[in-house]
């Protein structure tokens, strides 16, 4: 059963050939479970599970779990346009031991909900596996009411938590939880841009892919502990580099450059298509990323 805490989204590393590096899938991990967090989420967008080949897919797979060891939970990203294919791939994520997987609803023409309940009720018929939920309608497209999200909860047994990306998530997080009762976890996400509010809110913590994710967990625990000014300080501490990581377009390569600079990954390879960063934001990421460390050392 998923706990309440901070998961880490995590990128997939390759070699500088562009084939994909299982070695940094180890270290990264092994890393990401010494600093606290309680989970990683591999094969999303931040893991670029599209642009992996199946036997790829399943390699990485693997590797995370072997790595983690069950140190920390792993959820895996079984998106796909089809019931059919995401309900296999879920069934694989099952058997390859995974602790649970993230979905978002399928692209749909225009709105219908009795397609999303159809969809998960597939997905689901095929494995007993927890179910992540993501919420994020800028990337699936499909806006989902806090009615709809419960019917789901409902309906589906696996289904366990939510990943919020709708924003603004704070109203959200309150309207969703008076739907759900206690019967499904809400987790942030969007960067950890709200962590704070969302924790204020009722969240069961974040599930995002900021480079710093020891920051997220003390935060957490701050919070969990009742210093909320305190958490509140430390996140302020830390919000310029949260918000350059989270521009959008370059997200994911400002994030695999951390966690290369770090020694987390060997390179900060992405699969094209994907932007490189100029000179001058390289720079700009570079002053905050300093001040980050300083401000981990003083802590």
């Amino acid at each position: 059963m998923l706990e309440n805490g901070v998961y880490a989204v995590t990128p997939t590393p390759f070699k500088p050939d562009g084939t994909v590096d299982l070695h940094s899938v180890g270290v990264m991990t092994e890393s990401l479970v010494g600093f606290g967090i309680d989970g990683l989420l591999i094969l999303g967008v931040m893991g670029e599970a599209t642009k992996l080949l199946d036997g790829e897919r399943q390699a990485v797979l693997e590797r995370f779990v072997e790595a983690a060891d069950g140190a920390a939970k792993i959820i895996v990203g079984t998106n796909h346009a089809g019931s059919i294919p995401a309900r296999e791939l879920t069934r694989v994520a099952e058997d390859s031991g995974a602790d649970a997987v993230m979905l978002s609803p399928p692209p749909l023409a225009k709105p219908n909900p009795q397609a999303v309940l159809d969809f998960f009720g597939t997905v689901a018929s095929g494995s007993s596996i927890e179910i992540v939920l993501q919420d994020h309608p800028a990337a699936s497209g499909v806006h989902m009411s806090p009615d709809l999200i419960g019917q789901l909860a409902n309906d589906i047994d696996q289904m366990s938590a939510l990943k919020l990306e709708d924003p603004p998530t704070p109203p959200k997080i309150t309207a969703v939880l008076k739907e759900v009762g206690s019967s499904l976890r809400v987790f942030g996400g969007l960067g950890g841009l709200k962590l704070v509010e969302e924790l204020d809110r009722g969240s069961s913590g974040t599930m995002t892919g900021f480079a710093y994710p020891e920051v997220l967990v003390q935060i957490f625990q701050l919070h969990q502990a009742g210093c909320v000014d305190e958490a509140r300080e430390v996140f302020n501490a830390f919000l310029p580099l949260i918000l350059f990581e989270s521009q959008p377009l370059i997200s994911l390569t400002v994030r695999k450059r951390l966690y290369m600079r770090r020694g987390l990954i060997a390179t900060d390879y992405a699969r094209g298509p994907a932007p490189t960063l100029d000179n001058e934001t390289v720079l700009e990421l570079e002053r905050l990323a300093a001040l980050a460390d300083l401000q981990l050392v003083s802590a």
